[in-house]
């Protein structure tokens, strides 16, 4: 349980990795995540379930080398062994049964995104998809999403690829050109995830966003990945990770995800300097 079968490179800072995982494979559905913890004195971290073979007993995860447990994670082999995988936790994503979707994602949260496109996909939804990054090297999953999508859009910050421009921007432009939609689905930085908010409020779009605060425990008993939404208190772990984005406290969010920055700059640090095991 929880070996890994399968390792690749994406792009310079993100890596992608099949699990063993037959009982979460089993249960899982686009939208879950799994809590996963690298040695006994490590922290727990959410990552996305990017893709589930239930045949093979497999689910796949992506994620960017940003701090001490996926830098750690980033370490670890095929045929290595991660200490604890636990899921399919969170709720699964409300997919439309038809209708046309504009699914946006910016940076790795095209990871969360894929498995989404895919059950749209095989709904028979009508799919259009902008996916972006800051340059085309670090673009992720282009040909798994055009596979899905009945129409991609690539979108690079300096403009080495395709739009030159955000993904908020491009849709912006599609609407503007008068495409309509009946849902948006955005995944990614918590910026990016705000932008495209703004862009269909004014349309009353409906919008939907997936949250990923700090997260302790991912079951809602501890209260870390608590999230404002319409004015109440939401647990991401429990009552999402996906929500209306028109009805999240961006401000709030905002503040909360940057609390500990000092704290994961310091961890971060003592990994490079070789401290602990594995040299970190």
């Amino acid at each position: 349980m929880n070996e890994i079968v399968h390792k690749e490179i994406l792009t310079p800072v993100t890596k992608k990795i099949v699990v063993n995982a037959p009982l979460i494979a089993k249960k899982a559905q686009p939208g879950q995540f799994v809590m996963l913890r690298i040695r006994e004195e490590g922290e727990r971290i959410p990552l996305t379930i990017a893709d589930y073979d239930r045949d093979a007993g497999t689910i796949t995860l992506i994620y960017q080398e940003v701090g001490l447990t996926t830098m750690l994670l980033g370490l670890m082999e095929v045929n290595d062994t991660i200490m604890d995988v636990a899921g399919p936790l969170g709720l699964p994503a409300e997919l439309p049964e038809s209708g046309k979707v504009v699914a946006v994602g910016g940076g790795v949260g095209v990871a969360p995104l894929l498995p989404k496109c895919k059950e749209l996909h095989l709904r028979g939804v009508n799919l259009t998809s902008i996916i972006g990054a800051r340059s085309h090297d670090l673009i992720i999953l282009e040909d798994e999403m055009r596979e899905y999508s009945d129409d991609l859009h690539i979108c690079t910050d300096d403009g080495s690829r395709g739009f030159k421009g955000f993904v908020s921007d491009k849709l912006k432009e599609l609407i503007d050109d008068g495409m309509t939609m009946d849902e948006v689905i955005a995944i990614g930085p918590m910026l990016m995830m705000k932008a495209v908010c703004e862009v269909t409020r004014e349309h009353g779009i409906k919008t939907w966003v997936s949250m990923n605060p700090i997260m302790v425990d991912g079951t809602g008993m501890c209260g870390a990945c608590r999230v404002s939404v319409g004015g109440q208190t939401k647990f991401a772990c429990v009552d999402g990770p996906m929500f209306d984005g028109h009805l999240v406290d961006w401000d709030e969010a905002w503040r909360r995800a940057n609390a500990y920055t000092e704290q994961e700059a310091i961890a971060v640090e003592h990994c490079r300097c070789g401290g602990g095991n594995n040299g970190c």
